[in-house]
């Protein structure tokens, strides 16, 4: 089965392909929020150096956030564009399970806390448990990095912390007691490639955005004023 993976959820813009005979590939094609200008060249740059075709592809894995709001648009629309034309199969992850499965391959075990990148002083956060499996203790949320980091300097219990956000404000994650950074800044595209090659497809991916876009915010609070 050859499954393509598009990860548009932060500023970096990642592609990845396994084909039907396990090679592996993956590419951070941009990250500087070009997305709408680098994705589909760089898709059809990676199919073609792989020898293949889009209607070769079996499966289209797309990360459906949270994250930035334009991105995520891009993503969506032209996994879904080229789902439709090619005719294959469609299969969602959030960007913070990738980050969790991505940080468990790099041998982080215990208690994690996957933090995205919102802008507006905020980050979206999910705390997962990593043993044997990857397990979701809470679900996806919008928080203050400094709530978050309170939160887990007060509890004083061994934390790990990924992510995007976590980068952003790093002096506040790194001085929690107890915890450590793992540093991550693109959820994993091979967790997206191994997720994606077993998950019941689906008809349509929906957006996980957790709150407005920045336009729409920013048009309601001008109403308001």
């Amino acid at each position: 089965m050859n499954v393509l993976a598009i990860e548009t959820a932060t500023p970096a813009c990642a592609l990845g392909l396994r084909t039907s005979d396990g090679i592996e590939v993956g590419w951070v094609v941009d990250d500087e929020r070009h997305h709408t200008e680098a994705l589909t060249s760089s898709i059809s740059r990676l199919l073609s150096e792989s020898g293949l075709h889009v209607r070769d592809v079996d499966r289209i894995v797309v990360d459906r956030g949270p994250g930035l709001f334009t991105g995520l648009r891009v993503g969506l629309a032209t996994a879904l564009g080229l789902s439709q034309g090619a005719g294959c199969a469609l299969v969602g992850v959030t960007s913070l399970e990738l980050l969790a499965h991505g940080a468990r391959e790099y041998g982080t075990r215990g208690t994690l806390v996957c933090a995205v990148d919102g802008r507006r002083g905020e980050v979206f956060v999910q705390t997962f448990r990593l043993d044997e499996v990857v397990t979701a203790l809470t679900e996806p949320s919008v928080a203050r990095p400094r709530d978050v980091v309170i939160e887990w300097a007060t509890k004083g219990a061994p934390v790990s912390f990924t992510g995007d956000g976590v980068e952003r404000y790093l002096r506040d994650f790194a001085a929690v007691p107890n915890g450590k950074v793992d540093h991550q800044l693109v959820p994993s595209i091979a967790a997206a490639l191994a997720i994606g090659s077993t998950r019941e497809t689906v008809l349509l991916v929906e957006p996980m955005y957790l709150r407005e876009a920045d336009a729409v915010a920013n048009f309601s609070t001008r109403q308001r004023s």
